[in-house]
């Protein structure tokens, strides 16, 4: 198999993946009347649950991720993914560095411009600050837990992939932000995550089973951060109208996080 034609089925088999879950989140809706205060319009909205069906998709690829840490027949398929790959010596790129954000920033950029979502800056900063901090929960533990060896040999800190991780929690962010007023843009973030994922193992970083792993964790993520974003907004104030609030991300001594300043 040619690595054009290995690396298409990679990207379908995410792609598959990915739009099931889609479907399956688009048919878990409720249509609802009216604009929601203090928010951006909204078409619809989901009902505050966290289904079995929002579970469904990432359960599968977390599965797959953690069968190919064992499996015979995963761990043989990472490995001639691998070899497939470097048969043709492709660049290693480090774009999967800043594509990994991508979604996220677009997120912001279109709402700069004018293209609204479904929250307010305040609301979504919360909601993608969380995002992060659950895959960062779920992805550097288990690094050291499982201790799977980088195909480069660079370390054994391969499984999950935590680029993947975090593009897909960021297109996932995105999915949710536009899946109601523009569904295309909606899923469009999902391109950049599996650029993300591909090239990961383009770069030698990663395994086929170390993607697939991220991409489950980051789509994860971001369900529950939507799923916790009422009680963590309740905890917040959100509902007080004598209160305000600002949440914004810093970069400090080599350190991301979320800033969050309140007034009574």
């Amino acid at each position: 198999m040619s690595n054009y034609h290995q690396i298409k089925a990679v990207s379908l088999f995410i792609l598959i993946i990915v739009f099931g879950n889609c479907k399956a989140q688009t048919n878990d809706t409720v249509k609802v009347q009216g604009i929601e205060k203090d928010s951006t319009i909204v078409l619809s909205t989901e009902k505050n649950t966290l289904s079995y069906k929002k579970l469904i998709v990432p359960t599968a690829l977390i599965g797959y991720g953690v069968a190919s840490l064992s499996v015979n027949g995963l761990k043989k398929l990472n490995f001639s993914t691998r070899d497939e790959i470097n048969e043709h010596q492709p660049d290693h790129i480090r774009l999967d560095n800043y594509s990994q954000f991508a979604p996220a920033a677009l997120v912001y950029g279109l709402n700069a411009f004018g293209v609204e979502g479904k929250h307010n800056f305040r609301d979504r900063s919360i909601i993608y600050g969380t995002s992060m901090m659950i895959t960062s929960a779920f992805v550097l533990p288990l690094k050291h837990v499982t201790k799977e060896e980088r195909p480069d040999q660079s370390n054994k800190l391969s499984f999950p992939s935590g680029h993947t991780a975090i593009a897909f929690a960021s297109a996932q962010f995105m999915y949710r932000e536009y899946k109601d007023t523009n569904f295309l843009l909606g899923i469009s973030g999902y391109s950049l995550a599996i650029f993300t994922g591909v090239y990961r193992m383009f770069n030698d970083k990663h395994w086929f089973g170390d993607v697939v792993a991220g991409a489950g964790f980051g789509i994860l993520s971001t369900e529950l951060s939507y799923w916790l974003f009422p009680k963590i907004n309740h905890l917040l104030g959100g509902e007080n109208k004598n209160s305000s609030a600002m949440v914004m991300p810093f970069y400090q001594n080599k350190s991301v996080g979320i800033g969050f300043v309140k007034s009574f």
